[in-house]
């Protein structure tokens, strides 16, 4: 799942005004956002393997530390615990943890039978909608749109900043999830890597846009 995560990091700001767009972003693709780095690293593995599902070709063949289940509870009370001691607002950092969280269920329901429980434990779990190309596409499009929707109605504009970069952003976003949909296999793990680490940019613009409008 792709643009879901950042559909969850819209529909965070309707729950609590309080963070950026950007933070929002950054909680709800938080362990894609260290997977990258531990893939770099090495800690990490997955390989290119055309065909093991209708919509990615990546095997993740190995991500207890980002994307297990207990590992994604941990990253979810740390991310909350850091918010909390830096800006002392309890329910923000609720809501953010239950953001990091999130990214695990949505997760569950659409790769195959490769995540992780438990760090060293074999038994590994998915629903196995990736192996449906337009069950995929609907989901993924249902919970983009709907947080797009939320994230609209729990804010407005303050300049033509704030409208504008928010369309590019919506439209950067589906036109990344087509490409990587339709377009040819990755030529590398290493360059998974090197891509993957730039979804860090989306979370500077969610900051960036964030800034450009207020809450309604």
């Amino acid at each position: 799942m792709f643009i879901g995560h950042f559909g969850a990091g819209f529909a965070g700001k309707k729950f609590e005004k309080s963070a950026s767009l950007g933070t929002y972003f950054m909680a709800a693709q938080w362990i894609d956002l260290i997977w990258p780095i531990l893939l770099l690293l090495g800690i990490e593995k997955a390989k290119i393997k055309p065909g093991v599902t209708s919509v990615t070709p990546l095997d993740f063949t190995y991500y207890p530390f980002s994307h297990s289940l207990f590992g994604v509870i941990v990253w979810a009370v740390l991310f909350g615990m850091v918010y909390f001691l830096i800006k002392k607002k309890s329910r923000t950092a609720i809501i953010l943890a239950l953001l990091v969280l999130s990214h695990w269920f949505l997760d569950l329901l659409v790769h195959i039978p490769d995540l992780p429980i438990f760090p060293g434990y074999s038994l590994k779990v998915g629903f196995g909608l990736w192996n449906s190309f337009a069950a995929s596409i609907i989901l993924e499009g249902v919970v983009f749109s709907l947080g797009v929707y939320l994230y609209y109605k729990a804010t407005k504009t303050k300049n033509k900043i704030g409208t504008y970069s928010l369309i590019g952003l919506i439209l950067f976003l589906v036109v990344m999830y087509v490409s990587n949909l339709v377009g040819p296999p990755p030529p590398s793990m290493e360059m998974i890597g090197i891509v993957g680490n730039a979804q860090w940019l989306i979370v500077l613009l969610g900051y960036w846009i964030d800034k450009n409008r207020v809450a309604k």
